[in-house]
């Protein structure tokens, strides 16, 4: 949980919270995406996080992908922004988020993967048609319309 996103729990509680996030969905010279296995619902999800007081989202999605799984972006390409009724979320210790989720495609990066063990229990990088359940409820959405572009310019 982001350092804001604490401070603003103090005061509200469990209360819903619209979230700012930045996430990154990897794509390796095969094709596949790296997903990872969270350690608070134990879903399988992009990386991604809350965006920090002065931070621009690039930085946001370049820290977070770092944090959660030792890569480092060299490149990030805007894919979409996924918000509204359909982006609320409950987490597992009950705090509640309308996600604001501003989702890169990164296929340029570098480093060696290495999952932090206070918020990711594996990572793997999967083929498109064969996806690990569960998804996490917040990412499902954004994974499928990611998998419906990625369809749609093979056919092409």
């Amino acid at each position: 949980m982001s350092n804001y996103i604490q401070f603003l729990r103090q005061y509200v509680g469990h209360q819903p919270l619209l979230q700012c996030a930045a996430s990154v969905i990897v794509e390796n010279e095969a094709g596949q995406i790296l997903l990872q296995q969270r350690t608070d619902n134990h879903c399988w999800c992009y990386a991604g996080g809350a965006i920090e007081l002065k931070e621009t989202v690039e930085e946001a999605a370049k820290r977070e992908l770092y944090e959660e799984t030792g890569i480092i972006a060299d490149e990030l390409e805007l894919f979409s922004v996924f918000s509204g009724q359909d982006f609320y979320y409950q987490y597992p210790n009950q705090d509640e988020v309308y996600n604001i989720d501003i989702v890169f495609i990164c296929k340029k990066y570098h480093g060696e993967l290495k999952a932090d063990p206070s918020e990711v229990e594996a990572l793997s990088f999967f083929d498109l048609d064969t996806l690990p359940e569960p998804i996490s409820p917040p990412v499902a959405m954004p994974l499928q319309k990611y998998i419906t572009y990625k369809t749609q310019l093979s056919n092409l």
